[in-house]
């Protein structure tokens, strides 16, 4: 149900993306799963969920103890939150654990409507600092779900009463979540609404200006795995260990799980955190990229440049090629089993040959076997399993999972039977027949605990069991099946049905004092930009805090790092991250990288600035809704702004692929021109910040400059010019085109 007691024990979190694999989680240890509807989950292309299979999920989760939270982290536009709301409603009916949310306005709004239920805060937040979890904090969520470039020491830093969940195994998004437009810009796909065509899986080459300095998949990170730092996430006071799965295999949903529930059970039985070479290789093969220990375990080499494919485990070696494949194992391979080569191609092993050519259906370790060379492979190499038939067939053939019960039984003679059976904190209890006197054989303890052990296939077994029995009763063997077949029946209706008392308020519309202001605003790269600037009628955003101190003016606002703390002190300030919402400033913007797409986010971070910047995701069309349904229900106008001239910036990395392939000297893309260009010609420029991120800039310029009057027809009146490298007199033409002397 929403609400409960917090569990003592780290929780292993699973993602699932249909019930056969929700299934496999529960099985395997999860003590809770995060999936979603077919609507507003940020994996619109996952499986996912309908209402209906919904409802059987958490009744079947539930029974076993396990928790289920449900994704609703996408952006919403203002028409679509009145099916939200409606969404939000059934779930809170269906009883699932949590909601999983990013869009703020859509928070607060929840909280409002339904105040006691619960929120996770989504990693698409940009939950970057400890100053971003103490933002959250007064939103009255209770969980955090930490940006992936946060480090263990980071983390321990944190000190908050919310409850923390740290991503541990599965696929990385090398740009900051919640901040990465390049989907959305290149495919009309956005990655905040669910929709992300994987872009950082393409293959790009590395430009220094005209000279290609490095080629292969720049942006496509490797898979995390946290199997050595399971300990100290623990003993750091993180409440929740999360697992990625929901578009990946029941096979590899399992195999994770079960590798992390062994090492997290170790931890609590004071065991030493191992595990066997087999044990990893299992989790090689249902799916890796290379793995690395990430940002989280001070790993910086996170990329695989060589491919964005399924490694698979080594299986053996190509030691000679003709119209069959010669292969010495280094595992076993089995009839069925998916294998991939050096070079990339793969293929399922249909027919396993000896060194007579005779049909095998299994080869052990340093056997030499023949395939036949479906693939038209011409090279020798290494060989990789993929697909393991006989691993999955292990997967299959797991018992399902038991949960512990305890069962009290009290009969004196005369007295009724009276009968409980415990799990967890669920109690049922029973009292029925009156006990009688044994005229021959009477019922021992012994006979009371055989029939109540005879749990079948329940999903219960018995841990222990308190009779307490007059030596000369008898009670006849069918009551005591009608008390254990009773007791279990009522303790799994108990737990399949977690009743709850659902609080929902009206949402009141409470309107900000916000005065209207018509400005246009320039954010610059460099001084020369900053003092041509700096006499005329605008507004100044500037990056360094050198430049900002230097020309510190009523019209210049400092702009602090988007994806990390920034302690320099400003009285103008550009918010870039819900970090900084807690400082007071004499004035302060909304950075359009805030994601405001909906009056209720527009309507909250109205009150940390005088001016919001509105997504750039938004078109036109869309922006003129927001406003009209903004009028609609606070009765005044918003004061908003627009970017009408610039290149967005797509991504924000940690990473840096100039380091990583160039040099690891560190500046280099702040005094050269670097840039990715994405094979068909799109030069993607490399510009790095004071906080050592990367940005990726768009390869093309917006250029709403004479769409100015549409917006301010509208209710747009404050827009915003990003500048790059223009210079003077590239400055003097866009001055003229605004109007601005």
């Amino acid at each position: 149900m929403i609400g409960g007691d917090d569990m003592k024990k780290v929780e292993l979190l699973s993602g699932v993306g249909d019930l056969e694999t929700l299934e496999m989680a529960v099985k395997c240890g999860a003590d809770a799963v995060y999936l979603s509807l077919k609507d507003y989950g940020a994996r619109k292309y996952a499986k996912n969920f309908t209402l209906s299979e919904l409802e059987d999920a958490v009744k079947y989760c539930h029974l076993y103890g396990v928790s289920v939270y449900v994704t609703v982290n996408t952006l919403i536009h203002d028409d679509e939150v009145d099916d939200l709301i409606d969404t939000v409603s059934k779930l809170y009916d269906i009883g699932v654990d949590a909601l999983i949310m990013q869009d703020i306005g859509m928070i607060n709004l929840v909280k409002s409507i339904f105040p006691n239920i619960n929120i996770h805060v989504s990693t698409q937040a940009h939950n970057c600092s400890k100053e971003c979890v103490s933002l959250l904090e007064s939103l009255g969520v209770s969980r955090v779900v930490l940006a992936r470039e946060l480090s263990l020491s980071e983390i321990k830093e944190i000190n908050t009463d919310l409850e923390l969940e740290v991503f541990i195994h599965g696929a990385l998004c090398v740009s900051y979540s919640g901040q990465c437009l390049i989907s959305s810009k290149m495919f009309g796909r956005s990655g905040n609404r669910g929709e992300c065509a994987g872009v950082c899986r393409f293959l790009f080459d590395l430009y220094r200006n005209n000279n290609k300095k490095s080629s292969g998949y720049l942006l496509s990170t490797k898979d995390l795995f946290a199997g050595k730092l399971i300990g100290d996430l623990i003993s750091s006071g993180v409440k929740s260990l999360k697992i990625e799965g929901r578009m990946k295999s029941k096979y590899y949903v399992g195999v994770v799980t079960k590798f992390y529930r062994t090492l997290i059970d170790k931890y609590y039985n004071g065991e030493e955190l191992s595990f066997t070479e087999d044990d990893y290789t299992d989790l090689l093969t249902v799916f890796n990229r290379e793995f690395t220990c990430g940002f989280l375990g001070n790993d910086n080499d996170i990329v695989n440049d060589k491919t964005c494919n399924h490694q698979g485990s080594l299986v053996g070696e190509v030691i000679d090629v003709g119209k069959r494949i010669k292969i010495k194992l280094s595992k076993s391979l089995t009839q069925g089993d998916g294998i991939r080569f050096s070079n990339g191609e793969g293929m399922i092993c249909n027919y396993i040959y000896d060194s007579k050519g005779l049909y095998i259906n299994k080869a052990l370790k340093s056997n030499i076997v023949y395939l036949d060379n479906k693939v038209n492979l011409k090279e020798l190499g290494l060989v990789y399993k993929t697909i393991d038939v006989s691993l999955n067939k292990r997967m299959d053939e797991l018992p399902d999972k038991k949960i512990p019960v305890f069962f009290r039984f009290e009969a004196s003679l005369g007295k009724n039977i009276v009968a409980s059976i415990k799990c967890d904190d669920d109690v049922i209890e029973l009292s029925s027949l009156v006990s009688e006197k044994a005229i021959n054989s009477p019922t021992t303890k012994e006979d009371v605990v055989k029939r109540l052990s005879k749990l079948g296939n329940t999903p219960f077994v018995i841990n222990d069991c308190f009779v307490s029995i007059d030596d000369n009763i008898f009670i006849p063997v069918k009551v005591l099946n009608d008390i254990r077949r009773n007791l279990v029946d009522k303790l799994i209706t108990l737990r399949e049905n977690k009743s709850y008392n659902k609080v929902i308020n009206e949402y009141v519309n409470k309107p900000n004092c916000i005065k209207e202001t018509n400005e246009i605003s320039f954010l610059v790269r460099n001084e020369k930009q900053l003092k041509y600037l700096l006499s005329k009628n605008v507004c100044i955003y500037v990056e360094d805090y050198s430049l900002y101190e230097k020309y510190k003016n009523s019209n210049v606002f400092y702009r602090p790092y988007r994806c990390s703390n920034d302690n320099n002190k400003c009285n103008n300030c550009l918010i870039t991250n819900n970090g900084y919402l807690l400082n007071k400033y004499s004035k302060s913007v909304i950075d359009i990288y805030m994601n405001v797409y909906n009056k209720y986010s527009l309507n909250y971070y109205e009150r940390f600035g005088y001016k919001v910047g509105l997504s750039p995701e938004l078109g036109i069309d869309d922006i003129e809704n927001l406003i009209a349904s903004y009028k609609d229900s606070y009765k005044n106008s918003p004061n908003v702004e627009v970017l009408v001239y610039g290149m967005l910036e797509l991504m924000i990395m940690k990473y840096c692929p100039i380091n990583k392939n160039v040099n690891s000297k560190c500046y280099l893309c702040k005094t050269n021109n670097y840039y990715l260009d994405d094979k068909k010609g799109d030069k993607f420029k490399l510009l790095g910040d004071n906080s050592h991120k990367v940005r990726v800039m768009d390869y093309q310029t917006i250029d709403l400059i004479d769409s100015i009057d549409t917006l301010k027809s509208i209710g747009v009146y404050n827009f915003r010019i990003d500048l790059l490298d223009e210079d003077d007199k590239e400055l003097e033409q866009l001055l003229n085109r605004l109007s601005i002397v």
